[in-house]
């Protein structure tokens, strides 16, 4: 099953990359190649086994991935979000890694993934959790930004949700959240997709109402670029997140009750699907707690999006 996850994660690479050869309109920048130098010369390092980067290849990777598609985002539509708001771009990083320990507060009674190989020092720890955690929701917002500079996407019929269909929306986010954490553990574990789904009901209403970036707003005018962006960004990381985790020596396993038996990588097949909420489930998220954190330190701005 290993071989078709590679050959699944090879061709999502390729066709990044002849979609963005064939829309590139300028320059690709000097630290896009610094990070193809990086990603390349860590697959050789950790293939011959050489530590640290075997410990830390999956932090090393993302982050030399996150070079490369912010690098391209920049040649194909001019704008990027290293390099036109790097502050910002710092903030998503940080805000990611906040964001994450949501899940794992919930991975805490469902147990639905451990991690192995983790450095035993807590320096260590510290560094390869915080690192890895942090190229979380800048690797799913660049990518989108990666899929929409493509210009597959167009306008559409809009589609507008009465106030009480939204109001129904963030009940039924707050059920999906709240279910895993009050049913008996054994029955919890199953559960792990009604959180991925529950922040995307309960936050996505709520950003719209307030006339924050939103995926209810877009669908509300016609444009449906960034959700379908999204969607594939989603389908693309998580791929490349199954593909690289396998290799490392400092990895996560998942542990999820059914379909243990039937994986590729160190993850159960259907659980692919997974990431393609969770990656609206990260923009969602992630504007929400950047106008939080705008209220916080009265700053005025949106998020970093183009669309």
């Amino acid at each position: 099953m290993n071989g078709l996850g590679i050959i699944i994660t090879l061709l999502d690479a390729l066709l990044l990359t002849y979609w963005s050869l064939g829309r590139k309109t300028r320059r690709f920048p000097l630290y896009g190649w610094l990070g193809l130098l990086l990603l390349g010369g860590g697959e050789c390092l950790l293939f011959l086994r050489v530590w640290p980067v075997t410990v830390y290849f999956t932090p090393l990777a993302w982050s030399a991935y996150l070079l490369v598609i912010d690098a391209m985002v920049k040649a194909i539509t001019g704008q990027s979000r290293l390099a036109d708001r790097p502050q910002e771009f710092v903030e998503t990083g940080l805000l990611s890694v906040a964001l994450w320990l949501v899940f794992e507060g919930y991975n805490v009674r469902l147990a639905n993934w451990t991690y192995v190989g983790v450095p035993t020092s807590p320096a260590g720890a510290l560094l390869g959790y915080s690192w890895s955690f942090s190229t979380i929701t800048p690797a799913i917002l660049e990518t989108a930004d990666l899929v929409d500079g493509f210009g597959f996407f167009q306008w559409s019929r809009p589609i507008v949700f009465s106030p009480k269909v939204r109001c129904a929306m963030v009940v039924f986010g707050l059920l999906c959240l709240a279910v895993p954490l009050l049913v008996e553990r054994s029955v919890a574990s199953y559960l792990f997709v009604l959180v991925w789904l529950g922040f995307v009901f309960l936050l996505d209403p709520i950003n719209h109402r307030l006339g924050r970036p939103s995926l209810l707003g877009d669908v509300a005018t016609g444009r449906r670029g960034r959700l379908y962006s999204l969607l594939l960004s989603g389908w693309i990381c998580g791929w490349l997140w199954e593909f690289w985790n396998y290799w490392a020596a400092a990895k996560w396993h998942y542990i999820f009750p059914i379909f243990e038996t039937h994986k590729i990588f160190e993850m159960p097949i259907l659980g692919y699907l997974g990431f393609l909420p969770f990656a609206l489930e990260c923009f969602i998220m992630y504007t929400t707690a950047h106008f939080l954190m705008q209220g916080i330190f009265g700053r005025r701005g949106s998020p970093a999006s183009r669309k």
